[in-house]
């Protein structure tokens, strides 16, 4: 591919890459709601040189989109997302900044809990929480943006909700869960009124203490909770195809790819529960 100028790069074609949303949940910090975390690179090349940016590369040929984005997790954390889906197609004109047109398939996994306090700032790779981002290369605040829409309209979802709460919860538990997505503080009495009028979990029979509080009853969800409302969703990957699709998927070696993924491995020793 040639340099060209501006107007030559930007006749080419597009550029594809896959672009990955990692979404965990922080754990409570002195009483506070607890707030949704994700992993960043900073970019060690032009455009936007030093500036922060989501993980991602571009596709290769040999590779399917969601082994692509898996091998972005893989290199990102090794937290064992159970849940990857594709968020949405980014392909605006202006995104390239002036280089050659790019076109990103954005993915969005959850990974449940990480223990932020743990993962320190190492090769270009950082924890950010959600709602105290720094300012981000290319669209990259507008992918973020839109992946926390995505998740703030899987709240009715059992299958994506227990990827962040666990199987079996209490109903505070679930609530700051609820608290985190949603981004502000709920109301805890009518969240329980809300929930249990749902028809959707189910008590095991089973107590649990959380910190200083009394035991509480752990719930889960019903067996037949996921139908309805996923049935009319698109697809997510669960934990069982994720593993065949690492399973068959070769270490990224791209040289376009080692900007984000090659930095991120640092994480997968430090991001161990």
């Amino acid at each position: 591919m040639g340099i060209g100028n501006v107007s030559e790069r930007r006749d080419e074609a597009p550029q594809v890459g896959v672009t990955s949303v990692i979404l965990a949940l922080g754990p409570a910090d002195d009483g506070e709601r607890r707030r949704l975390w994700l992993p960043l690179v900073r970019r060690v090349r032009e455009p936007f040189r030093g500036a922060w940016a989501l993980p991602g590369g571009p596709l290769k040929a040999g590779r399917s989109l969601e082994r692509s984005a898996y091998e972005t997790l893989a290199s990102t954390t090794d937290l064992h997302p159970g849940y990857l889906e594709q968020l949405y197609t980014f392909g605006d004109p202006e995104r390239s900044r002036g280089g050659v047109p790019m076109v990103s398939i954005c993915y969005w996994a959850l990974v449940g809990q990480v223990d932020v306090a743990s993962l320190e700032p190492r090769h270009n790779v950082a924890w950010f929480a959600e709602d105290a981002l720094p300012e981000l290369a290319f669209d990259h605040r507008r992918i973020v943006d839109y992946a926390i829409w995505r998740l703030r309209h899987r709240l009715d979802m059992p299958k994506v909700v227990r990827e962040l709460v666990g199987e079996t919860f209490t109903l505070r538990e679930l609530h700051a869960v609820s608290e985190a997505i949603e981004g502000h503080p709920v109301d805890l009495a009518n969240f329980r009124r809300r929930t249990l009028a749902s028809g959707m979990l189910e008590e095991t029979g089973e107590r649990r203490r959380v910190g200083r509080q009394r035991p509480a009853a752990l719930y889960r969800f019903r067996a037949d909770a996921d139908a309805p409302a996923d049935d009319a969703l698109p697809q997510g990957f669960d934990a069982g195809e994720l593993s065949r699709i690492v399973d068959a998927s070769p270490t990224a070696d791209d040289a376009g790819a080692r900007d984000h993924l090659g930095a991120l491995a640092a994480l997968t020793t430090a991001a161990r529960p």
